[in-house]
């Protein structure tokens, strides 16, 4: 049973639950005071190096999320009414129909076998979403012409999370959420945790703030830090990994980890490891 049985369906919640949490939880970041102790980039940073403004942003994600809800849409009509064994490329799970039967009950699965779907299906999304990402900066026209536009926010932030793109929304998040879904063999009420935690998990990374007792910073190596070197010149060809875990970066010599590092002014800054040596011995210092 949850809150929204009998008002809304499955297939409606699951593609525009997201959506709205998407602008609830970057709002929110939105609305906190500048917290300038805490930002891994100041103020001035984020104005002078970011090329884009605000409605642009905006209107680049509104339209990001009409493509995903118009996919998602598409993808829970299609799967409507299934009561299935599927069988994937790497997995057999039970196809659960979402749809509700005849006296109004919706079959759902046990709560471990909900959580090895959402597992699987957080491994699967980091797959594709590494090597399609990774393909993106290795290909100069792809990159030139697609990827460019999400780093034209040298300074992450909150709401410019998804400003992605049309083709780069459409092949790194929305194809990758469909294979994702059909992967696992999730249900659409599964999907609407997933998909809504996937989306706050991505918010997050960039929302330019390490704040104390954040917990996507105390149980993912792939956070708002990681993600950060990734924006910034030195780590532009590493840490590709998103959203979740640096598996492949790991796998695949593209990790770059980092020291977080007092600026003198206040605030933090998230400095590779490489470059937090070339610091040290420039200024002929050493870590304690």
């Amino acid at each position: 049973m949850v809150f929204w049985e009998g008002y809304v369906s499955d297939e409606a919640m699951g593609t525009f639950a997201p959506i709205l949490v998407y602008w609830l939880y970057a709002g929110l970041y939105q609305l906190l005071p500048p917290l300038d102790n805490y930002r891994l980039h100041t103020r001035r940073e984020e104005d002078d190096k970011n090329s884009v403004p605000l409605p642009s942003v905006v209107k680049g994600v509104l339209l990001q999320q009409l493509v995903q809800a118009t996919v998602a849409q598409g993808l829970f009509l299609e799967l409507l009414g299934w009561n299935l064994i599927s069988t994937t490329h790497f997995f057999v799970v039970w196809r659960l129909t979402s749809k509700a039967n005849s006296l109004g009950i919706t079959v759902q699965p046990s709560i471990p076998v909900q959580i090895v779907q959402i597992v699987i299906a957080m491994l699967v999304m980091d797959t594709w979403q590494y090597f399609v990402h990774r393909y993106m900066h290795q290909n100069k026209f792809l990159y030139r012409h697609v990827h460019s536009q999400h780093h034209k926010l040298v300074v992450p932030y909150a709401i410019g999370a998804l400003y992605n793109h049309p083709l780069e929304g459409l092949l790194l998040d929305t194809f990758g959420g469909a294979i994702s879904f059909l992967v696992s063999g999730m249900t659409a009420r599964t999907a609407v945790i997933f998909f809504c935690f996937a989306v706050i998990k991505t918010v997050d990374d960039h929302c330019g703030l390490w704040l104390p007792g954040n917990i996507f910073h105390i149980l993912f190596q792939n956070n708002t830090a990681y993600h950060d070197i990734h924006h910034q010149l030195q780590g532009l060809k590493y840490n590709y990994s998103q959203p979740f875990f640096p598996l492949w970066d790991k796998l695949f010599g593209t990790y770059m980890p980092y020291n977080l590092v007092k600026r003198p002014e206040g605030g933090l800054e998230a400095r590779a490891v490489k470059a937090m040596k070339d610091y040290l011995n420039h200024n002929n210092l050493s870590v304690n």
